[in-house]
């Protein structure tokens, strides 16, 4: 074979020497995890804890193997549910230090994350309790000052709320910010409290495209904007960084209406006025000065259309890093490859969530969409999503099978015991250095539109239909989602679709197309046979749709501007009602 195939060193299997390396190096990252957090408070008085607390009282405590064993036969999985009491007292009215002190892990958080709230739930939040400092530069944890040229990587510093703790003494008190676990560790790793924020609005970090103060803007669209026109003034990007690929193309949406202004705000060297932004405004100045070369430069190239119109606007870009490779962000991928061009490297980060970092790209395989899962920020347990076995066994890294379809269940540094994500991940192989397994994303556990005929196709069947037709039929996709369509019984799964440049002559064979895919699935062709599900609808909608969710959603919640993401399901009746009203035509 002529080619080098990177899939070739993975092990399908693991041998008896690397099983049992494999088994030594996680017991020792469960202990790790698990000693000190039996004694927070929630594993003393949390019933789903009960069973195996009283197991080790009453057993040596010294003794390693007892203690995982206890752990292995007494912890449950468990759900949010039993965690939500005890992180509720950092929202009390009045939180004293003592009542929240090892609450589910050793100490005092550093900061309380928040989950990104795609599905339309009510928030989780979660208490991140501060690194080793020797874990800082660990590849799990993207650092903020990156060592790897100039970077465009605009993230948002923005507060959700902040929490006061009053101290022992009654008298004095400590501030705790509320905020996406990216902005979280960023602080941290920055040692930025709260309290100082404004008084570092003049900094610019060495290696940082966007000066600090535009991650301290609220407003979606400011933040975006003046994000583009740092970036297009500064001709020396190497790295592009996004938390997920759509976020990019929201990004070049921007550069693109905002052309014009943006680059003779570069030839003058002038801010625009845009909304909430005032307390910014002066340190953003002294960094901007007038550069007619460059506008003239920039004018040359014209807006983000062409192919490979990234590498003209920096010609030393290298790479993108962002989540490319999960069923949400499969219609960004084709702009996004567009722009870029072919000589830029993709990578996703890392793969994880506000519970826990879990695994890190896998340079070996394709490192969009291949991880290893690493036992740093939490220990990886699995249940077999197929499994016929009434109670979900839990099963360890060294018992996966090579193809199997699983959802992780971690046990974290930041105190979660056996907890469930609800995401579906197949194991692709072990690494052959250490065994560990390497995996990809498939789709959310829960993540099919139940429908009243209960077809289940999953998120990435019909994200991949939609991606698929578009390509084929409608033309370039910039984004989608999916809400019941109960115009007509059954009720069937309704595309809301908005595309970039102009809808294909032949866009009316999209639907078609799009219902041959889903009838692949086997239990949705029994359902249509039996007339309990009827072929899906396809709707366009005006162009910048989706980013005006976005903003909305992020204005409206007060989140991260780097966490909103579009649900493939919609469920949220008032947003659902919204987007209809942005129907420009149905094919």
């Amino acid at each position: 074979m002529s080619h080098h195939d990177p899939d070739m060193d993975l092990l399908n299997s693991l041998s008896p020497e690397l099983s049992q390396r494999l088994k030594e190096l996680m017991d020792q990252a469960l202990l790790g995890f698990i000693r000190p957090n039996s004694t927070s408070q929630f594993a003393q008085h949390a019933p789903e804890l009960a069973r195996f607390c009283d197991t080790i009282a009453h057993s040596d405590s010294k003794d390693d193997i007892q203690f995982l064993r206890s752990f292995r036969e007494f912890v449950p999985t468990t759900d949010y549910e039993p965690y939500r009491p005890y992180i509720a007292k950092f929202f009390a009215t009045h939180c004293n230090e003592s009542d929240v002190k090892n609450l589910l892990a050793p100490g005092l958080p550093y900061f309380i994350g928040i989950s990104s709230m795609t599905s339309g739930k009510s928030v989780k939040t979660f208490p991140i309790y501060m690194l080793a400092p020797h874990m800082f530069h660990h590849p799990l944890y993207p650092s903020m000052p990156h060592s790897e040229g100039n970077a465009l990587s605009p993230s948002s510093l923005g507060l959700w709320q902040v929490l006061k703790m009053y101290c022992e003494d009654g008298q004095s008190s400590r501030m705790l910010s509320v905020c996406s676990a990216t902005a979280g560790y960023q602080r941290m790793k920055m040692n930025w409290d709260v309290g100082h924020d404004m008084d570092r609005l003049g900094l610019w970090l060495p290696g940082q495209t966007v000066p600090h103060a535009i991650s301290l803007v609220k407003s979606y669209r400011t933040f975006f904007i003046l994000s583009a026109l740092f970036a297009l003034a500064d001709r020396r990007v190497t790295i592009i960084r996004f938390l997920f690929a759509s976020v990019f193309v929201n990004f070049l949406q921007y550069i693109e209406d905002e052309w014009t202004l943006l680059i003779d705000c570069i030839e003058k060297g002038v801010i625009p006025a845009m909304d909430n932004m005032d307390h910014v405004r002066e340190p953003l100045e002294k960094h901007f000065t007038p550069n007619p070369l460059r506008a003239a430069e920039l004018r040359e190239i014209g807006p983000p259309v062409v192919q490979g119109w990234a590498v003209r606007v920096w010609p030393d870009l290298t790479k993108f890093v962002g989540v490319t490779g999960s069923p949400a962000q499969a219609a960004s991928i084709p702009k996004v490859t567009h722009i870029l061009g072919p000589s830029i490297a993709m990578q996703a980060s890392c793969y994880g969530s506000t519970e826990c970092h879990i695994a890190i790209p896998y340079f070996n395989g394709n490192p969009n969409t291949d991880f290893k899962v690493i036992p740093v920020d939490g220990v990886t347990e699995y249940l077999d999503v197929h499994s016929n076995e009434p109670s979900e066994r839990v099963l360890s890294a060294w018992e996966l099978v090579t193809g199997g379809h699983y959802e992780p269940v971690l046990t974290t540094r930041n105190g979660l015991w056996r907890y469930r994500i609800g995401d579906v991940v197949t194991v692709k192989g072990f690494a052959p250095d250490d065994g560990l397994p390497v995996i990809n994303y498939l789709h959310r556990r829960d993540g099919s539109l139940g429908l009243e005929y209960g077809s289940a196709c999953t998120e990435s069947e019909l994200a991949n239909a939609i991606v698929s037709a578009s390509k084929r039929w409608i033309g370039q996709i910039i984004d989608f989602t999916i809400v019941d369509d109960d115009r007509d019984k059954p009720i069937t799964y309704g595309y809301l679709v908005e595309i970039g440049g102009e809808i294909g002559k032949d866009a009316k064979m999209a639907p078609q197309q799009t219902f041959d895919d889903l009838l692949k699935n086997s239990s949705f062709a029994l359902d249509f046979l039996q007339g309990r599900a009827r072929s899906p609808t396809v709707r366009l909608v005006e162009r910048g749709t989706f980013r005006e969710y976005r903003r909305q959603k992020c204005d409206k919640a007060n989140i991260s501007i780097a966490q909103v993401k579009i649900p493939i399901v919609l469920s949220d009746a008032t947003f659902k009602e919204w987007l209809l009203q942005r129907v420009i035509m149905e094919l």
